[in-house]
């Protein structure tokens, strides 16, 4: 099928694995902003069934059920088990991945299992992209994503137009592997900034300054950040539930540290944080969001 009958001038037939609080909404912007003819899998049916009901899609009882027939199948699930499960195993999508079709994985995962899935796809004729995204779930629901695509590039661009329903930038990092490797590049620099804005909100109400009126002039200079905009407040009123849980986050400085022991990668601010992330799971925060650093600091 020719490039033009896909993306933004046409409507292509597209699955969608997995609908957490993620990929749920992804799948909604797929159906109703990109017009795209939409069948969804995932393991709860019940989820599966609401989303139909929702957005006016098809659902699937498997992950092969759902890819048969599909020019992009998406994936957004837990972690590179998961992803195993849903593609390679059984009733996997693989097995009926059709020829020219391409797989796009949303999940925030190894660059080593991109790669390994890549070489499965190519090897029945189809491709792979390895397309995590940031933005959290608000990002998600607004379709304004961040996507780091890891592809070849003539690959990379017949997909581009259907990633564009829920994104609001979508880049080429490089071969497969690079998106998860760019990924992990963000969890470095968040786990940093989201620890610098802990101690600052710590130290100035140990030093008794107005926190928010600290903020309002701080944030228009140099110290300013997406997660001082928009965190500092819930931080300040103890308040940890709007975001990205601490039990994924702990999952994604895993990846991180463990592709920094193959690369020599040097580390230590990312492997500090992380332990005080366990520190925070102990405090029971496991579902927290990541703001919660402060917690363990005010413990």
């Amino acid at each position: 099928m020719p490039d033009k009958c896909f993306g933004r001038i046409g409507m292509a037939n597209v699955a969608f694995i997995g609908l957490g609080v993620m990929g749920y909404p992804m799948a909604g912007h797929l159906k109703v902003k990109g017009g795209h003819d939409v069948t969804v899998y995932n393991r709860t049916v019940a989820k599966s069934e609401k989303w139909a009901a929702q957005f006016g899609g098809k659902t699937a009882p498997t992950p092969a059920q759902a890819a048969d027939g599909a020019d992009f199948v998406f994936c957004c699930v837990g972690n590179d088990d998961d992803l195993r499960s849903v593609t390679t195993g059984e009733n996997g999508a693989f097995h009926k991945l059709k020829q020219g079709a391409i797989f796009i994985d949303n999940t925030t995962a190894s660059a080593e299992v991109a790669r390994e899935l890549s070489t499965a796809a190519i090897a029945q004729g189809a491709q792979f992209i390895d397309a995590p995204v940031s933005g959290g779930q608000a990002g998600a629901e607004n379709g304004v994503l961040t996507v780091m695509c890891g592809a070849d590039p003539a690959v990379f661009e017949r997909a581009r137009p259907v990633i564009d329903a829920y994104a609001r930038m979508v880049g080429l990092m490089g071969p497969v592997g690079s998106g998860q490797l760019a990924k992990m590049v963000n969890q470095i620099c968040i786990a940093g900034l989201v620890q610098g804005l802990a101690e600052g909100i710590h130290f100035a109400k140990k030093a008794g300054l107005d926190v928010e009126g600290l903020v309002e002039v701080i944030s228009k200079g140099a110290a300013g950040s997406w997660q001082m905009e928009n965190r500092h407040k819930t931080m300040n009123a103890g308040k940890y539930d709007f975001g990205f849980a601490v039990d994924w986050m702990r999952k994604d400085l895993g990846i991180v540290l463990a592709e920094a022991r193959q690369n020599g990668a040097n580390l230590p601010v990312t492997a500090l944080v992380d332990q005080f992330y366990g520190e925070v799971q102990k405090l029971g925060g496991n579902r927290w969001d990541t703001s919660s650093l402060l917690a363990r600091l005010e413990k």
